[in-house]
């Protein structure tokens, strides 16, 4: 990826991040739901040069940050886009939640699949199958993380914790946001694996 066009995603990134602070719904569940990008940022930024990720990467983090900011800003109950899926789908509850699981999935297992290939913890001729297992593991292991972190959120805030969980009242919440993980690591893994192994062999191996 060009730097002009890594330096504009990472501007519309920043410019959304800093509009949906302005005026959130809840500026506690804000901080939580934007943190992970306030702590991506830096860390792609200090990272571009010694280990550049592939451009299709670049994009679903751009993606999924905007989606988490979004999350922040309406709080994931409340974003219009859920609603109209909602209205569409003929849905009980606003489903944006569920896209942002879907990508808390996706993003990791590529970011996985890089590491270890381009990082040469694995051998790309003899670990596909393995380097996909491991991918989607770590992946799930993340949302099994972030559920224990809204489960001590719930602990810790009691009611002000509501609109950072976006329940809805599903009891079988923490559940489907696994499933919906597990569903976007799987998408990672067996409809993306070509065009992204395609960009990390024109990217090569990181650079110390």
């Amino acid at each position: 990826m060009s730097d002009r066009l890594a330096a504009a995603l990472a501007a519309v990134v920043v410019l959304a991040l800093i509009a949906s602070g302005l005026t959130p719904f809840d500026r506690t569940t804000w901080w939580l739901e934007v943190a992970p990008v306030i702590i991506a940022l830096p860390v792609l930024f200090a990272t571009r040069r010694s280990f550049p990720l592939t451009p299709l990467l670049y994009w679903i983090i751009a993606i999924h940050a905007l989606v988490l900011i979004a999350g922040g800003a309406w709080s994931y109950a409340r974003v219009p886009l859920g609603f109209w899926l909602q209205h569409v789908l003929a849905l009980s509850r606003n489903p944006y939640d569920k896209i942002g699981h879907f990508m808390q999935g996706l993003t990791p297992a590529l970011l996985c699949c890089e590491i270890l290939l381009r990082g040469g913890y694995m051998r790309i001729s003899k670990a596909r199958r393995m380097t996909a297992f491991l991918a989607i593991c770590v992946a799930m292991a993340i949302s099994a993380c972030y559920e224990l972190i809204e489960w001590g959120a719930a602990v810790a805030l009691g009611q002000g914790a509501d609109e950072f969980l976006g329940t809805q009242g599903d009891p079988w919440d923490t559940q489907s946001d696994m499933f919906m993980a597990l569903l976007g690591a799987g998408f990672a893994m067996f409809c993306l694996r070509r065009w992204h192994s395609r960009q990390m062999q024109k990217v090569g191996p990181g650079r110390s």
